[in-house]
């Protein structure tokens, strides 16, 4: 079974190389590799074109920086295969990862995503995700972050898939409607995996597949003012487009604390007026995203999501 593998690019011709190559060695897995590039002034579209690779390379070339959502929306959209292998272009992909990740997300029809361990690249024994959590305080954050590689070496759930390494089945993904075109970029990949589990599929660590990641490639640091203001917007309308009326009034404190904490962090870090604007923007945008619309069967897979919440909560609080 060969994946589809889906990457947009944006001036990321200095992580082409490494990237190409790495899955060269898994290229009996590789059906196509499709790049979207929104629109990079550097020599990206140039290389790719220039260069021969042991599988089929589509470039998508747009005139402008779309973002992250609307690029691997268009990525899965001119994908021919089941399996779609969402990746960033700055990473490094361990051979036989592929064939690891296929297995798993084939093994049970209510497998929605599959994530490989993502390690740092500049120190490959430490954790750079494996697995994004989600909390009762609208916190999102990578599992094992900074921890040793060998702590994680078990098949678990998670909450959500980081989409710089996660396959998905392409079936599900346009079940569930894709990847919120809205959101442009941050928090994308937390919303899809909500309606996911709102639909009862689950989330999966592949700690046999390993990814290297260099991280904030495109952004180019952890904070700046575009991620913040776009990350505070983000998960506005996550919490407005997922979670019903009733979980609202009842986490309503919980949520409020949360962003309240985050605003006064922000504000340490000298970014409290943008993250803010943010939260602002979300609140007064919010009618731009389209509800997940509620249905009475999925209450239980609604509690489900509330205790996951509530349990991860606890996790970060006790560090």
């Amino acid at each position: 079974m060969k994946v589809s593998v889906v990457t947009p690019n944006y001036n990321g011709e200095k992580f082409l190389k490494t990237f190409f190559e790495s899955l060269n060695n898994d290229s009996e897995f590789i059906g196509e590799v499709i790049i979207i590039d929104n629109g990079s002034s550097d020599n990206s579209k140039d290389y790719i074109n220039s260069n021969t690779f042991d599988f089929p390379v589509k470039l998508i070339e747009n005139s402008q920086n779309l973002g992250f959502a609307p690029a691997v929306n268009q990525g899965i959209s001119h994908a021919k295969h089941e399996y779609i292998f969402s990746l960033n272009n700055d990473t490094e992909v361990k051979e036989g990862s592929i064939k690891h990740m296929v297995d798993l997300i084939s093994s049970s029809e209510d497998i929605f995503s599959v994530q490989a361990k993502m390690l740092q690249f500049n120190n490959k024994d430490l954790i750079d995700d494996a697995g994004d959590e989600y909390n009762l305080l609208a916190w999102t954050k990578k599992t094992g972050e900074n921890h040793n590689s060998n702590e994680f070496n078990q098949v678990k759930e998670i909450f959500s898939s980081c989409a710089g390494a996660a396959l998905y089945k392409k079936s599900l993904l346009e079940e569930l409607g894709m990847f919120d075109d809205n959101f442009f970029a941050y928090m994308e990949d937390v919303d899809l995996a909500i309606r996911a589990r709102i639909n009862g599929y689950r989330n999966l660590l592949c700690p046999q597949a390993v990814v290297y990641h260099i991280g904030s490639a495109t952004s180019g640091s952890r904070y700046n003012e575009f991620k913040v203001k776009l990350a505070a917007r983000n998960n506005v309308w996550v919490v407005y487009k997922n979670i019903p009326i009733p979980l609202k009034i009842i986490n309503f404190i919980f949520l409020f604390l949360g962003f309240l904490i985050k605003y006064l962090f922000f504000v340490k870090k000298g970014f409290g007026s943008i993250y803010l604007a943010g939260i602002k923007e979300g609140l007064s945008s919010r009618d731009k995203v389209t509800k997940t619309q509620f249905k009475s069967k999925n209450i239980k897979n609604y509690l489900k999501i509330e205790y996951r919440l509530i349990i991860n909560m606890f996790k970060f609080l006790k560090g």
